[in-house]
């Protein structure tokens, strides 16, 4: 090496060299370790002094350089060839006692083809900044540190082993600060706010059992904020409970049992889906008198504003009904959307009866059916007579009639007549097994049944003139209409016991039903003058008493397109469990009209929504600021 520092040249020294064949001897490297150690002793004491001063007078300033990087070489040779073989020394004994062979072979060759940089070119830091690893040293700072210098501090401060290359982090590092002290204070695994990377788990509940619906929300209470692991167990469960291997064991039912568990309609499925066991069903009649009718006014009649919820179960009858059956059917599903299929439609002429379930019910629903009755003299023509509809759900039976009974004022023993060739000649069930077969009468279709629904015009008028009938109207107040009831036929004979025998019906508070002007609020204006009666009914019938309770019964004054009024009534069932002998829909409905429903629904919505815009874009508001 030339003293004037001109020419500086690094001799390497060789690592069998015992005693310093190269010039070096273990006296050296005594020396060398030495220098090392006072380095580190000295950067302690800065550190020291660094977190004892006050804030202001440890800020850290960068000096120049004492002399120029010729110079520095030339006087810091010797060290840095010291320096070298210490750590030369130090890899060799290491690659030898370790037995996992941490060291990494990129990293000897880099070592003995990268030049040695001296210390005193770079910022000198305290020790604990340059091994704690705190977070602020920025990524400018670890590429631009010298290799030889650092792998000599960590060999003899550490564990001995050759260390890897830093891992360059993925997100922007903050500035780094000036401030020694503060810098120190750091947490070195603390998050950022910024750092979007981790979000917060939330808490975890240990020991608890999972709820057996796995819900979403429920998953979520239970597990943290994974959403990986959420959906990985959303897809093995979905909304079902878990099933035990043991219980599979012993589950094989062929017809089952009312109590047993595990039952395709057993206790423990009703529980599930009605744990207070009651259904809802929204039945609706109306004679529509052959007539167009529109389709706007189909919310009012089935989706009332003053409702709360919707019902289960929406049966429609309806009398003389509109020429196209499918269009009305087509308005229905239109009205009631995609979480209503149709279960069953069925008609006798102009007769129709049809019966929407919500879609997640469908397989509890046995097989549906129907039969239809003819009260002229003449079979052929069907515009007076019954159409019955029946199916049972989990174990119990329904029975749905929608009928119309000869009309006149004066006509009631023909209606008489009519009711009693309906229940004797309309022949249900036919293939569904009666639930109560000790409690039925062959004579009676009613009897078969757990519960009775009857709906239709049943043409029972009121028995008085004109005139009393409108001065009671007038007179009578807050819906009290028992004055008016006073001459209605049916009920007289229902107290008689000649007709509906163990049927019952809600109290009735809306006004006469019949015989309305179309299009508007107005009795019959023509010469015919006809009074203003209650013809349009709804009575129920249950084997058990107070399974039925009525929720709603009232009239729908804004559909005008006929002569009559729709009457509603909103009934709540009670449910029991029943035996898998009972053949099942298999979830089947008419999927074209649920298709053409939803798309009609669709085009509707869209044109509201062009509407809409269109009038927001055609008037102009100004504002003043």
């Amino acid at each position: 090496m030339a003293a004037n520092g001109e020419n500086c040249t690094l001799f390497y020294p060789c690592e069998s060299s015992e005693n310093g064949e190269n010039g070096t001897d273990r006296g050296t490297i005594i020396k060398s370790l030495g220098v090392v150690k006072s380095t580190l002793e000295q950067n302690e004491a800065f550190a020291t002094i660094a977190r004892n001063a006050p804030e202001e007078t440890t800020k850290y300033h960068p000096r120049a350089p004492l002399a120029t990087s010729l110079s520095k070489c030339s006087k810091r040779s010797v060290s840095a060839e010291e320096s070298l073989r210490t750590r030369r020394l130090n890899n060799s004994q290491e690659s030898l006692s370790d037995r996992a062979e941490t060291g990494s072979s990129t990293d000897s060759l880099k070592d003995q083809t990268e030049p040695v940089r001296n210390e005193e070119d770079f910022d000198v830091r305290p020790q604990s900044a340059i091994t704690t690893g705190s977070p602020v040293s920025s990524l400018s700072e670890d590429e631009s540190r010298p290799q030889g210098l650092q792998s000599v501090l960590e060999d003899h401060q550490g564990s001995g082993k050759v260390r890897l290359s830093p891992v360059h982090p993925t997100r922007t590092h903050t500035a780094q600060k000036n401030n020694f002290v503060s810098a120190i204070k750091e947490l070195p695994n603390r998050i950022g706010k910024d750092c979007s990377d981790y979000p917060a788990l939330t808490t975890e509940r240990t020991g608890e059992k999972i709820h057996r619906n796995l819900s979403g929300s429920k998953l979520l209470e239970n597990m943290g904020s994974d959403s990986g692991s959420v959906n990985s167990l959303k897809s093995i469960y979905s909304v079902l409970s878990p099933i035990k291997p043991k219980d599979v064991r012993t589950r094989s039912f062929l017809e089952g049992s009312m109590l047993g568990s595990g039952a395709l309609l057993g206790a423990e499925e009703l529980d599930r889906y009605f744990p207070n066991r009651r259904v809802g069903f929204y039945v609706v009649t109306w004679n529509m008198q052959g007539g167009k009718f529109h389709p706007a006014t189909l919310n009012d009649l089935l989706l009332p504003t003053d409702s709360e919820f919707a019902q289960d179960f929406y049966v429609i009858g309806v009398q003389e009904g509109c020429p196209d059956k499918r269009e009305w059917e087509t308005c229905l599903q239109e009205t009631l959307g995609p979480h209503y299929v149709m279960l069953y439609t069925a008609s006798h002429g102009v007769l129709y009866l049809t019966v929407f379930t919500r879609r997640d019910l469908i397989w509890f629903c046995s097989e549906v059916e129907h039969a239809t009755v003819t009260t002229r003299i003449v079979s052929q023509i069907k515009t007076k007579g019954a159409l019955g509809v029946t199916f049972t759900f989990f174990g119990t039976s329904f029975l749905f009639i929608t009928s119309h009974f000869t009309s006149g004022d004066s006509k009631v023993y023909d209606r008489i007549l009519d009711y009693n060739k309906i229940i004797e000649a309309l022949g249900l069930p036919k293939s569904l097994p009666d639930t109560n077969q000790y409690r039925s009468d062959p004579s009676d279709v009613t009897s078969k049944f757990d519960q009775v629904i009857w709906l239709g015009d049943f043409n029972f008028r009121l028995s008085a003139n004109r005139s009393d009938v409108e001065n009671i109207m007038k007179g009578s107040a807050g819906g009290d209409r028992s004055p008016l009831l006073e001459h209605d036929q049916l009920s007289k004979e229902m107290k008689d016991g000649s007709i509906f025998k163990g049927f019952q019906e809600a109290p009735i508070r809306f006004l006469p039903t019949y015989k309305f002007d179309i299009g508007c609020d107005k009795y019959d204006t023509t010469s015919k003058q006809r009074t203003p009666s209650y013809t349009d009914r709804i009575l129920f019938r249950s084997r058990q008493a107070n399974d039925i309770s009525v929720l709603r019964y009232n009239s729908c004054s804004s559909v005008k397109t006929s002569d009559h009024r729709p009457v509603i009534a909103v009934f709540q069932v009670k449910l029991r469990p029943g035996r898998d002998n009972i053949p099942l829909c298999a979830g089947q409905f008419d999927r074209s009209l649920y298709l053409e429903g939803i798309k009609r629904r669709m085009a509707a919505t869209e044109l509201k929504r062009r509407e809409a815009i269109k009038n927001q874009s055609s008037s102009t508001v100004c504002s003043i600021s």
